[in-house]
């Protein structure tokens, strides 16, 4: 069994900052792209910021400048910097990654979400 576990959210003020991580654990080859999906309340899952096996990223505009992504291939383990934290970050943040099980066998695979909120 495999799956992604997150940690690091919680309630903090604006223009503040949260570190968010995710660690896939289970009878993985290979850990291939991650990436930070949030969903706020009525509103579908966007995109935050993903990155390759290889460090390549891409980011939503909104979080552009603001956030960092980064991994650790050697402990499969995804990190997500957020700073200067705006209210409209608000949202549940979800991990994702694609895993490959053994060669020519691959899952796409969700965290259980981990809540943010900046409020004063």
């Amino acid at each position: 069994q495999v799956q992604l576990v997150e940690s690091g959210g919680g309630l903090v003020q604006p223009g503040g900052s949260l570190r968010l991580s995710c660690a896939a654990s289970g009878s993985i080859f290979s850990v291939n792209t991650m990436g930070w999906y949030r969903q706020a309340p009525g509103k579908e899952r966007d995109l935050v910021a993903e990155i390759t096996s290889g460090g390549t990223t891409n980011y939503g505009d909104s979080v552009k400048g603001r956030f960092t992504i980064s991994r650790d291939n050697t402990k499969n383990t995804m990190y997500l910097q957020m700073n200067s934290l705006e209210p409209g970050d608000t949202a549940v943040y979800y991990c994702h990654a694609i895993l490959t099980l053994r060669v020519g066998i691959f899952v796409n695979s969700w965290g259980q979400g981990t809540q943010v909120t900046v409020s004063s």
